[in-house]
């Protein structure tokens, strides 16, 4: 709490109100009003409308001619291009999941622990109509996917504790785990064999195989993972994917410098 506060504290309040007006926008998902928005975020009308011109005069909003309403801009977009060329283990990883993808005709994911959530950085979707719903850019709860245990799993004991009591351990289908020692007990399990599955715990059809990236320090940013309906995910079909995905992570691994 205190560190909350800290954190707090050491904003900037008028670049924290900006922030908060985008994602405002971008959780709404359409042009909003310069009325909606105050009265959205409770906060006057004279105060939104000096945010949002400045925002607009960034190219952080854009302001229609036409109704006078407010989206967000073509800086967002030049930006987050920007972030997602930066990222190498996109660029390393990228070639690797469409081969995969290919081959098993499943699909392949790359995430990152944000916030106590799963982020998803890419995605190859499998040729076979199953819908996952997960996409590039989106986040995802932690504790009910193959990535986001293997994220939990290589994080100190203390963080794991930490993200799952803030975050909750909701049930999203009677396989998910709920409680903090049994899922403690799959990170024991996950760290002891490489690996993580999520065996229908996020979706009831659906079964995934997620396997660590190490970065150049040896340190798990990064998880990668390939899903597809459950049926089609066992037995000796699993055993070969498996070793493939290892496979994979572990070249991915290599391109980003790790050396075992």
């Amino acid at each position: 709490m205190m560190e909350d506060k800290r954190n707090m504290a050491s904003h900037v309040q008028s670049v924290a109100h900006a922030i908060q007006i985008l994602e405002l926008i971008a959780d709404e998902n359409r042009e909003m009003s310069l009325t909606e928005i105050a009265q959205r975020m409770n906060w006057p009308k004279s105060t939104v409308h000096g945010l949002l011109s400045t925002l607009r005069d960034f190219s952080f909003v854009e302001q229609s001619p036409i109704n006078g309403r407010y989206n967000l801009g073509i800086r967002l977009f030049e930006l987050g291009h920007l972030v997602a060329k930066g990222w190498d283990v996109r660029a390393a990883a990228l070639p690797y999941m469409q081969q995969f993808s290919r081959l098993y005709d499943l699909t392949v994911q790359l995430a990152m622990e944000e916030q106590g959530e799963v982020l998803y950085i890419e995605k190859i979707d499998s040729v076979r109509p199953t819908h996952i719903v997960s996409e590039a850019g989106i986040r995802l709860p932690i504790h009910c996917s193959g990535l986001g245990k293997v994220l939990l799993a290589y994080k100190s004991d203390a963080d794991a504790k930490r993200i799952l009591n803030k975050s909750g351990m909701p049930r999203m289908t009677r396989r998910t785990i709920t409680t903090l020692p049994s899922m403690e007990q799959e990170l024991k399990k996950v760290r002891e064999q490489g690996y993580a599955v999520d065996d229908r715990e996020i979706m009831d059809s659906l079964r995934c195989i997620a396997a660590p990236i190490m970065d150049r320090n040896g340190h798990v940013r990064y998880a990668i993972s390939c899903s597809g309906l459950a049926e089609s995910l066992n037995g000796g079909s699993f055993e070969q994917v498996l070793k493939h995905l290892l496979e994979m992570a572990k070249n991915i691994s290599s391109s980003l410098g790790y050396q075992k």
